[in-house]
């Protein structure tokens, strides 16, 4: 594992954390690869149940590094490949996960920064917390899945606003839209909080947790009829899972289920 990306395991849950406070844990290619191939691992590790994504430091991420975007832009590279090779990969990773994500957004989540962020499950802040769509500020448009995640969390006219003035979203009023699913009373309690509510979900069905995120995503974009068959056969597969024979046995015995993933 690279020095920009650590990796900590406590029982089913693996917190990701991105290591380059000393630039606001912007975006270099090694993060970025490294973000990647990591996430593409613990896609298929079935000991992992729950993802913790955070930032070292007082930041979550700035975003793209642009010191090293500019010496690219220097050589004469205006090709914007990393959409592509990194960013693209890194969102499809995060939204399809088939376990639950958890963002923990200490301080700034700017640009790509904010737009991986908004693909989490669950996102946990705390007062110091700003989101900031920062691309047009740049010159450039949104990327990392921002135009698909932002306008399904506060709508398509508040996303407008936000992609094109740029300007900062605070705690208090990213809570109030939806950007934040909470927000604690010190920047302390961020990581703890999301590392906890990640432990209950990893306790949790996993395998109904998937196949429930992957119905929304249909029925978020689909037709009725689309949804319906997602739901059964998401049903098909949850109904013949151990969890589901647990959970029922539980029920009936009044006692509480324990769920192992399978």
């Amino acid at each position: 594992m690279t020095r920009t990306l650590l990796l900590d395991r406590t029982d089913g849950v693996v917190t990701l954390t991105l290591n380059r406070p000393e630039s606001m844990n912007s975006f270099t290619v090694d993060l970025k690869e490294a973000l990647r191939d990591t996430l593409a691992q613990l896609e298929s590790d079935r000991s992992v149940r729950a993802i913790v994504l955070a930032g070292a430091g007082a930041a979550f991420s700035g975003g793209q590094d642009l010191k090293e975007h500019a010496a690219l832009l220097e050589a004469g590279s205006t090709d914007l490949n990393t959409v592509q090779v990194h960013y693209n990969p890194i969102a499809q990773r995060l939204a399809n996960m088939p376990k639950p994500v958890v963002a923990a957004v200490r301080g700034m989540a700017a640009g790509a920064g904010a737009s991986l962020a908004l693909l989490a499950d669950f996102r946990i802040g705390g007062p110091s917390t700003t989101f900031l769509m920062a691309f047009a500020n740049v010159g450039l448009a949104g990327d990392s899945g921002v135009s698909w995640s932002l306008p399904r969390i506060v709508g398509h006219a508040k996303a407008v606003e936000l992609l094109l003035l740029a300007q900062p979203v605070r705690a208090e009023e990213a809570a109030r839209i939806g950007m934040l699913t909470q927000l604690k009373d010190d920047d302390e309690q961020v990581l703890p909080a999301a590392q906890e509510l990640a432990a209950r979900l990893a306790a949790g069905p996993t395998v109904a947790y998937g196949a429930i995120k992957r119905e929304l995503s249909i029925g978020d974009a689909g037709t009725l009829s689309d949804a319906l068959a997602a739901e059964a056969q998401a049903q098909a597969i949850c109904g013949a899972t151990e969890d589901h024979r647990e959970a029922v046995s539980a029920f009936l015995k009044k006692q509480k289920p324990v769920y192992n993933g399978r």
